[in-house]
């Protein structure tokens, strides 16, 4: 693992995960984001298939589309959330180490 040269790493076996608390948020921030959308994009395609399956069932059909919907829902608010947390750490409070 190439971490950067004079940095304090938690645990070198799980990647380069700074000590520092800001540090230590961003990254943890960073991995939930993209297991986030590696789900969201999973209940997608779940959504998808089940609406290609229904046979014009109405309730798969409805089934179908609250996957896709809260899929796309729930995507948008982490990354809505991930904008705010930036927006108040980063301009309005001016917490070092966020920027």
């Amino acid at each position: 693992m190439d971490c950067p040269p004079g940095q304090k790493i938690l645990d070198p076996s799980i990647g380069c995960v700074p000590e520092d608390p800001s540090g230590f948020v961003s990254t943890i921030y960073g991995w939930g984001l993209g297991l986030l959308g590696m789900v969201a994009v999973l209940f997608l395609i779940v959504g998808g298939f089940i609406i290609l399956t229904s046979q014009g069932d109405p309730t798969k059909l409805q089934k179908g589309k609250e996957y896709i919907f809260y899929s796309i829902a729930g995507l948008l608010l982490a990354l809505f959330g991930y904008v705010f947390m930036r927006l108040i750490t980063v301009d309005i409070l001016k917490i070092p180490g966020f920027g």
